[in-house]
């Protein structure tokens, strides 16, 4: 190694705004100011680490005082004093570190410097970096100061939370927010400087490189000098995923194999290998959740801009988006979304990954994976001595499914067992099979024709069980009709309930656009008896219309926000008020309202 050696953040730090990467807006405004020479006395540069506030700090504080300026607004670097400013020898230029000078002493020693006029140029700039850790006391200690400084003083302030400073700071400053640099502008000043030291670099390494970086050109630099240490003057894109752990592409594009194809062996097979070469499961699902963000951004021509990777990587995700449909990206985001929120809660961990991979499977019509059969328990009313419980009957094939089938009617308590037709298990909530609510105790649902049933082979039947449950999402369509008759049936179900059947029993649900439906409650009371049940009362309804995507808003009503809540009492004689058959029900059993 060189013993002149020196990191790329620090050797290729811009030293004029034409080579600060990323802002060229605001660079252009401030070389316009010193070039008509409206300069005010207090700015404030704020924005993420690394974007380059510092370094305009300090290139504007150069140009102020060049004494042969550019027609661009660019210093000169030759007069005496640009070399004094490069040469870290110019007494115009004062720079405080306000992380670790946060004191009223140290604002105090600052004013004292602030009273001494430059001896060579105009200006005296005092650059205060990290400002917001500035104590109370400090900051008030120099609103004087910043206000009314003398006309040679000018101050800088850089930091990277703007909201941590007082508005009376804010107040007097000229506020500058630098933006995060784009990949592809990382990329290109990375290109620059691998010809600048000759070293050979593939594109798709230094995206990698720019992803990584997270918007910092500072933090790009410094991945780079650690991909290049160990590339002997090559770096490539297997040498950077490997020194950075980065997960490949390659696995994500697999993956959408597998999705298409519902093969979910294979992609479980994936993701074993992704954990045996050490990469954390919540990285896994968070990167499969970018993925496929950016797979339904280039499906679209419209959003093809918002890809932040190189052209190649770029084509690569808009061939691989075209043999998807819009409806498996959201529904596959949703599904990461909430993967990765159980993730944290739950003990099983591989499990969850692996249940979230298995729907995936699904969404695009691949065949499903077959649960082991179990019996269902039917309820049979009454049934004659010599009759046998109700058993199994044989699956009917699928093909019988496709005919349509008439409005369902509420089956009365003595009709018999229906049979039992494959269930399909929802995306949010997984059931074992005996415990799953099935829709024929009440009759099937009026569209049962339209669900979404994948394998078109008849299900097999045993003598001495019911068939095996077909497990797929179920998107049938449905009337709000149905829906609100489906509402009617849970009341029905439910009589124990009372403050959730008065919250059930006074709103019908509401149609708000395809499979969201809002209910509008009096109190907060009845939106806490909904909220606890929802999942009861969502798995329910789902099953009676035959669709998984059916979600439910709850809404307080206006005349309930500033109203008490109910007591027992005013609930009971509410329902017996609105409830004909409640107030009959209090009157047979002669029940007493005291």
């Amino acid at each position: 190694m060189s013993e002149n050696y020196i990191v790329s953040a620090r050797k290729y730090r811009p030293s004029s705004f034409s080579t600060v990467v990323g802002q060229k807006a605001l660079t252009h405004t401030l070389k316009t100011a010193i070039k008509n020479e409206q300069l005010a006395h207090a700015y404030l540069f704020c924005g993420p680490r690394g974007v380059g506030k510092t370094t305009c700090a300090r290139i504007f504080a150069k140009a102020i005082n060049c004494e042969h300026l550019g027609a661009d607004g660019e210093p000169c670097n030759e007069c005496e004093s640009c070399k004094a400013f490069n040469e870290q020898r110019s007494y115009n230029i004062l720079e405080l570190d306000a992380a670790s000078n946060n004191s009223v002493e140290e604002i105090r020693n600052l004013t004292d410097q602030v009273r001494v006029p430059p001896q060579v140029g105009r200006y005296r700039v005092f650059i205060i970096d990290e400002v917001h850790m500035l104590s109370q006391a400090a900051f008030n200690a120099f609103l004087k100061t910043l206000e009314e400084p003398p006309e040679y003083a000018i101050f800088i302030l850089a930091t990277t939370e703007k909201q941590k400073i007082i508005p009376t700071i804010l107040s007097r400053c000229q506020i500058y927010d630098f933006a995060r640099i784009t990949v592809p502008d990382i990329v290109e000043q990375l290109q620059r400087i691998s010809a600048d030291k000759g070293v050979t670099a593939e594109p798709a390494a230094l995206n990698v490189i720019a992803q990584k970086a997270d918007g910092a050109m500072r933090d790009a630099l410094s991945i780079y000098d650690q991909v290049l240490a160990s590339s002997e003057g090559n770096i490539t894109y297997q040498s950077a995923i490997e020194n950075l752990n980065v997960l490949d592409y390659d696995y994500y594009f697999r993956l959408d194999e597998a999705f298409q194809t519902g093969d979910v062996p294979q992609a479980l097979l994936i993701y074993k290998e992704i954990r045996d070469k050490g990469f954390d499961s919540l990285y896994f699902v968070n990167g499969l959740a970018q993925h496929l963000r950016d797979l339904m951004v280039a499906a679209t021509p419209q959003t093809v801009g918002l890809l932040e990777m190189n052209s190649d990587i770029a084509q690569q995700h808009i061939a691989q988006a075209s043999r998807f449909n819009a409806r498996f990206f959201y529904m596959a985001m949703d599904l990461c979304n909430t993967c990765d929120l159980q993730y944290r809660e739950t003990s099983n961990k591989q499990f969850v990954v692996e249940l979230t991979l298995i729907k995936l499977c699904q969404l695009m019509g691949g065949t499903p994976v077959q649960q082991p059969s179990q019996p269902r328990v039917q309820k049979v009313t009454a049934p004659a001595p010599s009759a046998p419980v109700a058993q199994a009957q044989p699956a009917q094939p699928v093909a019988q499914a496709q005919q349509p089938v008439k409005a369902a009617q509420p089956v009365q308590p003595a009709a018999p067992a229906q049979p039992v037709q494959p269930s399909v298990a929802p995306v949010q909530r997984v059931m074992p099979a005996a415990a799953r609510p099935s829709s024929t105790q009440k009759g099937q649902p009026a569209n049962a024709s339209r669900r979404i049933l994948i394998n078109k082979q008849p299900a097999t039947s045993s003598e001495n069980g019911p068939s095996q449950a077909t497990h797929v999402v179920r998107n049938a369509s449905f009337t709000s009709e149905q829906l609100v008759t489906a509402w009617q049936h849970f009341i029905q179900q439910n009589p124990k309930e009372i403050i959730l059947l008065s919250a059930m029993s006074n709103s019908v649900p509401t149609k708000i656009d395809e499979g969201t439906y809002q209910i509008e409650v009096e109190n907060n009371v009845q939106v806490e008896a909904l909220s606890s049940n929802m999942n009861k009362l969502l798995q329910f309804l789902r099953d009676e219309v035959g669709n998984d995507m059916v979600s439910l808003d709850i809404k307080l009503s206006p005349k309930g926000v500033s109203t008490m809540a109910k007591t027992d009492r005013e609930i009971v004689e509410d329902m017996r008020d609105r409830n004909p058959q409640f107030a009959q029900m209090i009157k047979d059993f002669k029940l007493s309202m005291a």
